[in-house]
């Protein structure tokens, strides 16, 4: 398995010296997180999920942005300097390139602490030890690149692409299959590329069967993504416009039926998402623009959320809102369930009623929801609103609340 996976490590990752330690221990790609924030201006204040960052890093707040005073150039110095060490370190073990030290254990010998009780009783060899008969000690990536490795999305793209240089309305119909995975993506790639803005709903893709994962992942303004089937995970992962709507043909509808998994709409900035059926685990984890309607979710629901408004016409699993700083919910709880399951440290529960200012943007989410995926569940309720306004609450961050509060003072 090792030539067929890529191995990436992290975890305080500060210098060159960590990387070449970590290339010949077997890893192939590096992550920096803290050391890279502090460069960027980060003073590892700790309050990245609570949206009030005192330097304007992790918030979605206007004031507290302004404070902003890091400069990028600063984070291309560091890592020209991470780099450099990293060419020194290769240089004096007689490499050329990272590449050829990764799985080199030989250049490595342990340090011996002999006054140290706890550090004398270690034993690394085994990690230090020459790699096993001929397995590759890194990545060969002939192996992961077959032929059609992406054929839907080069099929999409080269379908598209002369409507879109005249400029005309597109719609295609594709068959899905759960190995063609982040459909869409390309398409939205070549849009942000070429800085072509479509009118809303300028190309429009039907799809038939069961995608695989990051369904409509990054998909842009003026592409509308319709699925009738269902969706692995992350769909919608980093939605930034146009809109996604899913719903299956064959399935009676009830709450039980999942049709799209975990983590969807992670990260999304914008766009639209309709789901005729319930998601799994962390819908909506920070979402920070997205609009969205689906018929239930799992647990840590609206986790992280910083903006954009979710309707949740079903039941919630555990810990909804858990880290929730901004926007807005609305949750559908005839059997009075959510009021112990939400995160109380972070949301509030409030009650609907008739000439309520929300009721405007609950109607409009309803019939769109319908307008995209003919569900049934969403015109039985729009149907006779006035009636079902009792069964809603309307979630709302605390900390949107506090915001609010300060402001009116």
């Amino acid at each position: 398995l090792r030539e067929r996976v890529k191995l990436r490590v992290d975890g305080g990752f500060k210098t060159g010296r960590d990387v070449v330690v970590a290339a010949i221990l077997g890893a192939e790609e590096f992550n920096f997180g803290t050391a890279a924030l502090i460069a960027l201006g980060c003073r590892y204040v700790r309050q990245c999920h609570l949206d009030t960052c005192p330097v304007g890093i992790a918030t979605q707040r206007e004031d507290l942005r302004k404070k902003y005073e890091g400069d990028p150039d600063n984070v291309v110095a560091y890592f020209d300097a991470v780099a450099q060490e990293i060419r020194q370190i290769l240089a004096r073990l007689g490499a050329r390139t990272l590449q050829e030290v990764i799985g080199r254990t030989e250049f490595l010998e342990a340090k011996e602490f002999e006054d140290h009780a706890k550090a004398a009783t270690l034993d690394v060899s085994a990690l230090i030890a020459p790699g096993h008969g001929k397995c590759a000690p890194f990545n060969t990536w002939p192996k992961n690149l077959g032929p059609g490795r992406d054929e839907l999305n080069e099929r999409i793209l080269a379908d598209v692409e002369p409507v879109l240089e005249n400029e005309k309305r597109f719609e295609g119909r594709y068959i899905i299959k759960n190995g063609d995975r982040t459909v869409g993506a390309t398409l939205a790639g070549r849009l942000a590329l070429s800085q072509h803005e479509l009118a809303d709903d300028s190309v429009r893709l039907h799809f038939e069967g069961t995608a695989g994962q990051s369904f409509g992942a990054f998909a842009a303004s003026g592409m509308t993504l319709i699925l009738h089937g269902e969706a692995n995970d992350y769909v919608g992962k980093g939605l930034g416009g146009g809109r996604i709507a899913i719903s299956h043909p064959f399935v009676e509808q009830t709450d039980r039926d999942v049709l799209v998994g975990n983590t969807v709409l992670y990260g999304a900035t914008g766009g639209e998402l309709f789901v005729a059926g319930r998601a799994g685990e962390r819908f909506a984890v920070r979402n920070s623009g997205g609009r969205a309607v689906v018929e239930g979710v799992g647990d840590h629901g609206c986790e992280y959320m910083t903006s954009g408004t979710v309707l949740v016409l079903g039941s919630t699993g555990k810990n909804f809102g858990a880290g929730m700083t901004g926007g807005k919910a609305f949750v559908y709880d005839p059997h009075g369930r959510l009021a112990s399951r939400h995160h109380r440290d972070f949301i509030a529960l409030r009650t609907m009623a008739p000439g309520d200012d929300d009721i405007t943007d609950l109607k409009a989410l309803l019939r769109d929801h319908v307008l995209w995926t003919s569900s049934k569940r969403a015109q039985t309720i729009l149907d006779d609103l006035d009636e079902e306004l009792e069964n809603f609450w309307r979630v709302l961050p605390k900390a949107l609340l506090a915001r609010e509060e300060r402001a009116a003072e």
